[in-house]
């Protein structure tokens, strides 16, 4: 999607930004985690990126279909092998005979057909083991965790439906620790109208467990809160020659369920569910295919279920949000978008003061070579908080992923991210540093099994208050359909 004009020029000017972003990747590639309530990247669509730190950060991170339970990260698309895809081939060989074909979709599962639909299946089942320290304090557990994905796609001549899910579930087998089931399932319909116009519908469920090292989280539970998020959202956009335009409204609404006490209660916690509606309007301008700048703007209000809290604060807030940035294209090679702006939370609490502070969010896919990928990513959250007093935190959070295709059937994987929780200077919680970081293989045995590996180290750091050591070990077997 470059144009097609000075090669030389251009190639250069390619290489030299391959040169800046492997040294900005450098820097952020520092040992950090995924934490359980880190919100997920900026949606990809254009003009629809709703500002994340507008969202509750309760939005479960997207699991990679092919790692255990000791490593999630989001899905990267699968990388090619470069000995089959260079141009200058590979001598014949002497004696005339035909070398073997090679089959780029050999290592990749059919799918099912089901009328004008595809569906790609996985299930999975992994072993884990978990060492944690807190403080003074170890525990550790083993245990196994059952997974299924899917993706469903239409293939219809105009138009397009997606849906994709996925559910993990684990059983502790040894030890002691909180198990932390999951759930997620998003639906996109596409409508292709007229005049480069374009709508969107989306809707989505997903469930957690709350981290029990959220800030949020009751220190004496046995089961924390089980988190329910609904999703929906309508966008529309339209091209105007050079000029690109586009409007979306997102809702979501956010459930808690009771926490397990230790002497066996439980402890109503309903008081936190609230609705939450955004109104995003973005314009761009096109100074090529490849270069795109952007302003966006966005308002928003956030209403509790009841009016106060068991300690008389009115939670309810209004956000608003500005920022502009710059989405690139330049093809396979390096595509995505930085956007940063300011954000402010209104509480209508005046005890709780005003939250606001500086945003970034970006996504950002490079593929320096062929069959290496590598994602950067960074995002700025509001976590409302609970504790009396303390409006929330601004949270801000950096994701690096690396894959890259050793051989056609085996594929490693590298991830580190950071996540920064900074609360005014006058709360009564401390900020918080967590960092993580994992490796993982995947080996194909054949299209449909294929055995992973995966291991990572988490470390939580505290101004105030003990720090949390996380580590997980992990084996399993993928089946895909």
């Amino acid at each position: 999607m470059v144009p097609g004009s000075s090669r030389s020029t251009k190639g250069d000017a390619r290489r030299s930004t391959s040169l800046a972003l492997l040294l900005a990747g450098t820097a952020l590639f520092a040992p950090s985690p995924l934490h359980a309530q880190t919100a997920a990247a900026p949606t990809t669509s254009y003009g629809v990126s709703t500002p994340s730190a507008a969202v509750p950060a309760t939005t479960p991170a997207i699991a990679d279909p092919q790692t255990t339970g000791a490593v999630s990260g989001d899905d990267l698309p699968p990388a090619q092998n470069e000995d089959y895809l260079r141009l200058n081939q590979r001598e014949p060989t002497i004696d005339g005979l035909r070398l073997r074909t090679y089959d780029p979709e050999y290592y990749r599962a059919p799918g099912v057909r089901i009328g004008t639909f595809t569906l790609r299946s996985s299930v999975s089942e992994s072993i884990n083991h978990e060492w944690r320290k807190d403080g003074d304090t170890k525990t550790n557990r083993g245990y196994l965790e059952t997974g299924i994905r899917g993706t469903l796609t239409s293939d219809w001549s105009r138009h397009q439906l997606t849906v994709t899910g996925e559910g993990v579930l684990q059983n502790n087998i040894s030890g002691e620790g909180e198990e932390e089931p999951r759930a997620n399932v998003d639906a996109e319909l596409r409508l292709d109208l007229w005049d480069e116009t374009i709508a969107r519908l989306r809707a989505g469920y997903s469930f957690e467990r709350e981290d029990a090292d959220d800030p949020n989280a009751i220190s004496n539970a046995k089961t924390q809160s089980a988190v329910n998020t609904y999703r929906l959202g309508a966008a529309i956009e339209r091209d105007f020659g050079l000029i690109r335009g586009s409007v979306g409204i997102d809702f979501d609404r956010q459930t808690y369920g009771d926490v397990e006490l230790e002497n066996g209660t439980n402890l109503s916690v309903k008081y936190r569910n609230r609705n939450t509606g955004i109104l995003t309007a973005r314009v761009g301008y096109e100074l090529s295919p490849a270069l795109i700048p952007f302003i966006e703007a966005s308002v928003g209000k956030s209403l509790y279920d009841l009016r106060e809290d068991p300690l008389g604060f009115e939670r309810s807030y209004q956000t608003y949000a500005g920022r502009g940035g710059i989405e690139l294209d330049l093809g396979e090679k390096l595509y995505g978008e930085l956007g940063l702006g300011y954000e402010t939370y209104n509480f209508e609490d005046d005890r709780l003061g005003e939250l606001s502070g500086l945003s970034v969010d970006g996504r950002l896919n490079w593929s320096p070579q062929r069959g290496t990928d590598v994602l950067f990513a960074v995002s700025t959250d509001l976590n409302p908080s609970t504790t009396p007093g303390d409006a929330g935190s601004i949270d801000y959070n950096l994701t690096n992923i690396i894959t890259h295709q050793m051989r056609s059937d085996l594929v490693a994987r590298l991830s580190n991210s950071l996540t920064l929780r900074n609360y005014p200077s006058d709360a009564r919680s401390s900020d918080e540093t967590t960092w993580r970081t994992g490796a993982g293989l995947t080996y194909d045995i054949n299209r449909y099994l294929a055995l992973t590996g995966d291991v990572s180290y988490e470390r939580t750091t505290r101004d105030q208050g003990d720090t949390t050591d996380i580590t997980r070990v992990g084996v399993g077997l993928t089946l895909r359909r």
